[in-house]
């Protein structure tokens, strides 16, 4: 049995990927955080996405392909694994009958056969279903949550703007909003600094408002002035 390592490193991770991206199946050895099987030796064959579980190092071990964390697993060293030739036990000699006079008397002495190959293979399958692991359940993989939105409310040149986005999705460019309804959306948000600059903006408009308006009435005055004039001569 072969001791288990410290887990993959960054690196292995990208050599194994490397490795299977050119049809290798590299060879690995459960550590001690795989439990009962540790020091066993089996074949990477998959590595799926790592941002949707932490086991995605798929590993086959005997019949099972099961997902395991690189912490699992280690780079196994050269030459594990691998089952040794296998030696058949010699047939024992079995001596010659003796010679008898009458033809006619003869035994024919069975020869004793060795130990039949189908017992031992039978023995072997029995040993592998017994180191055979329990089936892993796979964890459980949260669903992804939808995109965050955002909206914006913008003061510029005079103007209230809105405007939505959903992650990189645009749902609404900005678009023009009266004042009273960007100042009830500003009220919602209970900070004094906003607040301020709310009020700042809504005293320099009241103040260009009214200076527009003065010079309005002034050419207002002007106009009723010539058309009164006007009127006299006729």
């Amino acid at each position: 049995m072969v001791a288990g390592g410290q887990g993959l490193s960054t690196e292995e991770v990208q050599s194994i990927r490397e490795a299977l991206a050119a049809g290798r199946k590299p060879r690995v050895v459960f550590t001690a955080s795989a439990g009962q099987i540790a020091g066993q030796v089996g074949q990477v064959v998959e590595l799926t996405d790592p941002a949707v579980s932490d086991e995605f190092v798929v590993v086959r071990f005997g019949r099972d392909e099961l997902p395991f964390s690189p912490a699992d697993v280690a780079v196994a060293p050269r030459g594990a694994g691998r089952k040794p030739a296998e030696v058949r036990p010699a047939e024992p000699e079995v001596e010659a009958p003796p010679v008898v006079a009458e033809p006619e008397f003869v035994l024919d002495t069975p020869v004793v056969p060795g130990p039949r190959r189908e017992r031992e293979e039978s023995r072997v399958e029995q040993q592998q279903v017994e180191a055979k692991p329990a089936k892993r359940a796979a964890k459980p993989v949260k669903p992804k949550g939808p995109a965050g939105l955002t909206v914006t409310l913008a003061y510029a040149e005079g103007e209230w703007t809105v405007a939505a986005q959903q992650g990189t999705k645009v749902l609404a460019k900005p678009y023009v909003v009266k004042p009273a309804e960007a100042l009830k959306m500003v009220a919602l948000v209970d900070v004094a600094g906003v607040q301020e600059a709310v009020e700042q903006i809504l005293s320099s408009e009241r103040a260009e408002a009214e200076q527009q308006a003065e010079k309005l009435r002034a050419e207002l005055a002007e106009i009723e002035a010539r058309l009164a004039e006007l009127r006299e001569a006729g």
